[in-house]
């Protein structure tokens, strides 16, 4: 036998959710992974878009670009 472990289903990864912390499974029954649970996944999504998430560096559009755009 070789020294290294099988992994079955009940050694699934476990990582923690995101939002509270919590230890989830990675497998396929864990529906909202790497969430928790559904409550989780919406106050990261709710996260996203009040902007308390953001991806730092330079808007895709500038201020002078977006003027531009308005005029009628």
């Amino acid at each position: 036998m070789s020294d290294q472990t099988e992994h079955t289903a009940n050694d699934a990864l476990s990582v923690p959710c995101p939002t509270c912390g919590k230890a989830v499974k990675w497998t396929k029954a864990e529906l909202y992974r790497p969430f928790c649970s559904k409550r989780c996944h919406l106050i990261d999504l709710g996260d996203w878009v009040t902007e308390g998430h953001r991806i730092p560096g330079e808007p895709a559009i500038d201020e002078l670009m977006s003027e531009d755009l308005e005029r009628d």
